[in-house]
């Protein structure tokens, strides 16, 4: 996972990297947003997510989570709702660059994990990498990389 952050943090110009845990969790500074109301991806996502798919189809060992999240207006069930549209969105678009759909999940949070108090900062995707249970039994081993 390393390897792959190295890599990613190298394709992905205008993204943040970080290694948490056993994953990697990528924030891009231009965001995976979206317009109020809406789960149709903007140009600027799409954009991100071209580049983000390059790297994750050079890696078929891991395992790709897309979290969709809302601001917190309109009614709780319907941003819930929404959110859960973002996600799939993204999982819908990665796939058509490649991207193995076994490989992604997609949960929606709704309003319930603000990252701002700006409205328009909340709607976005967040994305995470982790290992699959392949590659994390090659680590186990210490045959990764061989």
């Amino acid at each position: 996972m390393d390897k792959q952050a190295d890599e990613l943090k190298a394709d992905l110009k205008g993204a943040k990297v970080e290694r948490v845990g056993e994953g990697i969790k990528i924030t891009f500074d231009s965001g995976l947003m979206f317009n109020l109301d809406s789960y149709v991806l903007t140009a600027s996502t799409k954009q991100n997510l071209d580049a983000l798919a390059k790297t994750l189809n050079k890696y078929e060992d891991t395992n790709i989570l897309i979290e969709g999240h809302t601001d917190a207006s309109g009614k709780e069930d319907y941003n819930m709702e929404l959110s859960k549209k973002r996600a799939n969105s993204v999982g819908s678009y990665i796939e058509t660059l490649g991207v193995k759909n076994s490989r992604v999940t997609t949960v929606g949070y709704g309003e319930t994990q603000p990252a701002s108090t700006v409205d328009a900062e909340n709607r976005r995707v967040e994305v995470a990498i982790y290992a699959n249970k392949k590659m994390q039994k090659l680590a186990e081993k210490g045959e990764l990389g061989q």
